[in-house]
C-alpha cells in the first residue's frame, strides 16, 4: 500500500508535464510507470530524480545501458526493492540481457550476499593491498 496517493490530474502542473514529456521522448513511449506517477506528488522531487536517472542511466558513459540495468538489479536485490527488481529486470531484458546472463547475475548477487555476510560476521580486516590509501602511501 502506498504512502501517498497519485494525483488524479498529474499533467496539469507544467513541471510534471515537462518531466513526463521528457520521459516519453527519451524512452520513445507514451507509458509513464507508477514510480513517476507517484513521485509527481512533489514536482521538485520528480524533476530531481528524473534528471538523476536520465543523466546516470541513459546518458552515454563508460558503462553500456544493459550493464547499468544489471547493476541496478543487483542493488535492488540487496535493498529488497521489489518494484525496482521488476522494472530494471524488464529494462535489462529490453536492452539485451539473456536468460543466461540473468542467471549468472543472480549467482553473483547470491554469492556476494553470502560472502559479504561472512566477512561482516567475522569482521575480517581489509588487506593493505586492497586499501587504495595504503597502496598510494607505499604500505603494501
Amino acid at each position: 500500500m502506498s504512502t501517498v496517493q497519485p494525483l488524479a490530474a498529474t499533467e496539469t502542473d507544467p513541471r510534471v508535464k515537462a518531466v513526463f514529456d521528457d520521459i516519453r521522448a527519451v524512452r520513445g513511449s507514451d507509458f509513464i510507470n507508477n514510480f513517476w506517477l507517484y513521485l509527481a506528488f512533489d514536482p521538485a522531487l520528480l524533476e530531481d530524480v528524473w534528471h538523476s536517472v536520465r543523466d546516470t542511466m541513459i546518458a552515454p558513459s563508460a558503462l553500456d545501458q544493459k550493464t547499468k540495468e544489471m547493476i541496478y538489479i543487483a542493488v535492488s536485490v540487496a535493498n529488497a526493492c521489489q518494484y525496482c527488481i521488476h522494472s530494471h529486470t524488464a529494462a535489462a531484458k529490453a536492452k539485451g540481457m539473456t536468460a543466461s546472463e540473468h542467471a549468472d547475475l543472480l549467482r553473483v548477487i547470491g554469492l556476494a550476499a553470502r560472502t559479504n555476510h561472512l566477512v561482516n560476521g567475522l569482521q575480517v580486516p581489509v588487506d593493505a593491498a586492497f586499501d587504495m590509501a595504503a597502496s598510494e602511501n607505499g604500505e603494501t
